[in-house]
């Protein structure tokens, strides 16, 4: 009779090899690094094949086992997954994921309402702007920035998105900033949330492409730090209104040219199409979409309007 297939050593040859080292997959399975060579050898073992050339200070896996790893890591994951939704099925726990600053400034400030409705319900925040891969990450939700289309995941619209010019009162005061050829005066603050400034000036504004280029700019990887640096007094940014409600609430930033350009994405609620949600990932579901709707109903500035201009 064959001799099975030994499944714990499949699960400590996933670490290692996404790892690249015993020692550190010993530390996420808990136990000794000696423990994980032992596996290793063993399931060589029954492979017949060798799996990582060692040496004194570190392995290397054979392009075997580059293959062999290709081939069944796709499977390990589901098991994890299945594995994880059968333990959790009850577990009054939810994984949500979203970007830093939308987090910041849109999700903090209302996280305490979904907590007061569903006390029971322990919610895990990931804010990052990574993507996210269901199938291997711990999260039963996501929110992001993009354009609605994800083959094989469920996209809910929370906000459509616009970008809006926004700055300190006393930076538009100084620099006089009336109409949107004053912003040849200006610092532009760039993001990669909304990278539009070029197409932005060239719609609302007579700057041609060369006095654009010439502009004082900079360049931020994180929107926040964009709006606190237009809060600061060091330039204007185009954001989503969605992230400055509180600091236009507090009068640290206004919108001085009252011009909003439409962009083609959105916030979306993200998750998995054909699998069904956990009962407390259901329920923030509900909670994010209702939320959104009756913030929309009550008259925040979310919506897509049509493009304004001066006298027109």
């Amino acid at each position: 009779m064959p001799t099975p297939l030994p499944l714990k050593s499949l699960a400590v040859f996933d670490a290692v090899m996404k790892h690249h080292s015993f020692t550190m997959a010993a530390a996420e399975l808990h136990v000794t690094p000696g423990a994980v060579g032992q596996q290793i050898q063993k399931l060589e073992e029954w492979l017949g094949q060798p799996l990582f050339v060692r040496s004194i200070r570190q392995i290397q896996p054979t392009p075997e086992a580059q293959t062999y790893w290709a081939a069944v890591q796709p499977a390990l994951a589901r098991i994890q997954q299945a594995s994880d939704q059968l333990r959790q099925l009850d577990a009054h726990q939810v994984w949500l994921s979203m970007p830093p600053t939308l987090a910041a400034k849109w999700f903090a400030p209302r996280m305490a309402a979904f907590l007061q409705r569903r006390p029971d319900i322990s919610l895990h925040l990931s804010a990052t702007t990574d993507m996210v891969d269901f199938e291997r990450d711990r999260v039963d939700l996501a929110v992001r920035h993009f354009g609605g289309q994800a083959p094989g995941l469920q996209t809910e619209l929370l906000y459509a998105d616009s970008a809006h010019l926004y700055c300190a009162p006393g930076y538009a005061q100084r620099l006089g900033l009336h109409q949107p050829d004053d912003l040849s005066r200006a610092t532009l603050l760039h993001t990669t949330l909304l990278p539009y400034w070029r197409d932005w000036l060239r719609r609302f504004s007579s700057l041609g492409d060369a006095q654009i280029a010439q502009l004082p700019s900079l360049h931020f990887d994180q929107s926040m730090l964009a709006i606190e640096a237009a809060r600061h007094h060091q330039g204007v940014v185009l954001s989503s209104p969605l992230l400055v409600q509180q600091e236009l609430r507090d009068g640290v930033l206004c919108e001085p040219l009252g011009l909003r350009m439409a962009v083609d994405k959105g916030y979306y609620l993200v998750s998995p199409r054909h699998t069904p949600l956990r009962p407390a990932a259901a329920a923030l579901r509900e909670w994010l979409l209702e939320t959104a709707e009756l913030e929309r109903e009550a008259g925040a500035d979310m919506r897509l309007r049509p493009e304004t201009r001066p006298g027109v």
